[in-house]
């Protein structure tokens, strides 16, 4: 579960990081970001646990829930890339 609530709070704090950075807080969205990063590098510690657990060997057994944890972390994990370059973008139009 670490998986899913860490990359969804991850992705959370993005889109509010965008948000602040449309309305022109840059500090607030890097803040944000910043948060984002941390939650994100705890759904990367649960993640990495799970691979170490299973050592590629097929150890571990699949389910639709642990499918849905990569989903939320994958998605979360590019959501945080294209937020990133969209704030900048919204930095160099407000300057």
């Amino acid at each position: 579960m670490g998986l899913i609530i860490n990359s969804g709070q991850a992705r959370s704090l993005a889109y509010a990081a965008l948000k602040q950075a449309k309305q022109g807080d840059f500090a607030a969205a890097k803040a944000m970001m910043d948060q984002s990063r941390m939650a994100l590098n705890e759904a990367h510690l649960v993640q990495t646990k799970l691979i170490e657990g299973d050592a590629g060997e097929g150890k571990m057994k699949v389910s639709l829930v642990l499918v849905h944890a990569q989903d939320h972390l994958m998605t979360s994990m590019l959501a945080r890339e294209l937020i990133t370059e969209l704030i900048e973008l919204h930095e160099k139009l407000k300057a």
